[in-house]
């Protein structure tokens, strides 16, 4: 999926039929959804990793489960790599979001024109 730059819309020509052109938008907000879809799934993943990572931290660190250095190492594999994915995806997120509001806006104005 290409966003582009500041999220922006992929710029095609205007000299098409307003309905050709409301539809090219519609096209586009799904492909949005979709992407956004992904964002959700995962956010999920990282924050199961980083509370995953974390507990198994606080149990080595209790006395509950034996020391493992390679499961220690894992532990904070899964906070530090699941704090940095969940960063780099709400950045994501943010962007496709502005991306879906600006479609809107473009297809409400497309709309209104043809109507008026």
């Amino acid at each position: 999926m290409n966003i582009g730059a500041n999220g922006a819309l992929p710029v095609e020509a205007d000299d098409g039929d307003p309905a050709d052109e409301i539809a090219r938008i519609e096209s586009r907000l799904d492909e949005l959804a979709d992407a956004m879809a992904r964002c959700r799934k995962i956010r999920l993943i990282s924050q199961i990793a980083i509370m995953a990572g974390g507990i198994w931290l606080l149990a080595a660190l209790i006395g509950v489960i034996g020391f493992d250095p390679v499961g220690l190492m894992a532990a904070i594999a899964g906070v530090i790599g699941g704090t940095v994915m969940y960063g780099s995806n709400t950045t994501t997120s943010r962007q496709v979001d502005a991306a879906i509001e600006k479609a809107e806006a473009m297809r409400a104005a497309l709309i209104e024109a043809r109507d008026s």
